[in-house]
C-alpha cells in the first residue's frame, strides 16, 4: 500500500477529532504525516500531537513537546510547595513552646 494511500485512509477514519495532514516527502526520501487534535465547542483550537515519520518502510511516531505547558506545570507545582510551606510555617504545633515543670 502506498504511503499516500495510507495517508487517505486516516484521513477518512479520523472521526475522533483528529486531523492528518497532507503527506510531505524531503529529499532523502523521508515521509511526513502531521497529526493535530481540533477541540473547542464556542471557538475552534488546534493543538499539534506530533508527526508519523516513515523512512524505508518503517513508521516511527514523534510526539509533540509543548514547552509552555511543562513551564505552566513547573510553576503550579513552585506555588503548591510555597503555600504548602506557609501553612505548615503558620499553623505550627504548640509542642515545641511547652516546657516541663520541676
Amino acid at each position: 500500500m502506498k504511503i499516500r494511500e495510507v495517508a487517505d485512509q486516516l484521513r477518512m477514519n479520523s472521526t475522533d477529532a483528529r486531523i492528518y495532514g497532507e503527506p510531505y516527502e524531503t529529499v532523502d526520501g523521508v515521509t511526513i504525516i502531521t497529526v493535530t487534535r481540533i477541540r473547542g465547542a464556542l471557538g475552534f483550537t488546534a493543538t499539534p500531537l506530533g508527526v508519523f515519520v516513515i523512512h524505508d518502510g518503517a513508521a516511527k511516531w514523534e510526539p509533540a513537546f509543548d514547552a509552555t505547558r511543562m513551564a505552566l506545570f513547573g510553576e503550579f507545582i513552585g506555588l503548591a510547595a510555597v503555600v504548602i510551606t506557609t501553612l505548615a510555617v503558620l499553623r505550627r504545633p504548640p509542642w515545641p513552646d511547652l516546657s516541663r515543670p520541676g
